[in-house]
């Protein structure tokens, strides 16, 4: 018999609509092949609706704040009802781009060097630290968002501009941008999945390239590098994988310059939906998509 299973979606963050998307396709593909499904939104309800659906599994189809940065991983700890991707701690750690760039420097895994920014001193100050620091162009971005939610390249000229953009923020990465080749890897469990090269229309591959089919980003499977290369790429997401503890299915964000793997972020709760790249990277190595949600599932299923 097929198992029940709830399909967390929607939430209140910045990722709603994706959160929606990737809820509705997966829900679309479970009923296709026979479960039975309910999906649920993160509310007051949660717990009703637990309790009257009675799932074997949980689906946590969130995204970005409250979704995916260990929040509703320890609420529904309490239910003690396996939940697909990672758990409370390594979410947290994941989402928090501060805390994991420390874990990811402390392992001797390349990262782009960075510092954070809470608007506590002058702008001129602050342009003459990240000219000694970092050097123009940077990229600021706020600390725990995901989908490149608020993700803004920044000169000297547009800085003021891109700062108060993200005053709601009270503290925002101001990093050193790599113009290198976007890659991003897929760590499946034990097993190193796959990679992709995207070639993004746009400056870089920000929320809009990920999501707009019409900004006609090119994606490259499989990617061309030399074999210790593609090697060398698979092991540090796998290594960055493990030392934050993650389960289930992970995407690694990766910028590639002169011969150096430079690695953004780990993200714990990757896209399913039409234009993500996990499903694609998994189908390029004949893993259907209900074959690698059956396989979260299941995957879920071992960590009770």
């Amino acid at each position: 018999m097929k198992k029940k299973v709830l399909i967390l979606s929607g939430g209140i963050s910045k990722e709603r609509l994706i959160s929606l998307d990737t809820g509705y396709q997966v829900a679309k593909e479970l009923k296709k092949n026979g479960y039975k499904v309910k999906i649920s939104e993160p509310d007051n309800n949660l717990e009703k609706n637990i309790k009257i659906f009675k799932p074997s599994v949980i689906f946590n189809a969130l995204h970005g704040q409250f979704g995916e940065d260990g929040y509703i991983q320890s609420i529904l700890e309490r239910f003690k009802i396996p939940y697909t991707h990672s758990g409370v701690i390594s979410s947290s750690i994941a989402m928090d781009k501060e805390i994991s760039k420390k874990i990811f420097i402390k392992n001797k895994i390349k990262t782009p060097k960075y510092f954070t920014y809470s608007y506590e001193i002058s702008k001129p100050d602050l342009i003459k630290k990240i000219k000694r620091k970092l050097k123009f162009p940077v990229v600021v971005k706020p600390l725990n968002e995901g989908s490149s939610v608020n993700v803004y390249i920044s000169d000297k000229t547009n800085l003021g501009k891109i700062l108060y953009k993200l005053k709601s923020y009270k503290k925002v990465m101001i990093e050193k941008f790599i113009d290198g080749r976007e890659i991003q890897v897929a760590i499946m469990g034990d097993r190193k999945l796959g990679a992709i090269e995207l070639k993004p229309k746009r400056k870089f591959y920000d929320y809009q390239a990920k999501y707009d089919s019409k900004s006609k980003t090119k994606h490259i499977i499989p990617v061309e590098l030399p074999k210790f290369k593609f090697n060398q790429l698979m092991n540090a997401a796998f290594k960055a994988h493990k030392i934050i503890g993650c389960s289930g299915v992970t995407r690694s964000d990766f910028k590639y310059l002169n011969g150096n793997f430079y690695l953004l972020e780990v993200n714990t709760q990757p896209g399913m939906t039409k234009l993500s790249l996990v499903p694609e990277i998994a189908l390029y190595k004949g893993i259907t998509f209900i074959n690698l949600i059956e396989w979260m599932l299941k995957d879920a299923s071992k960590k009770k």
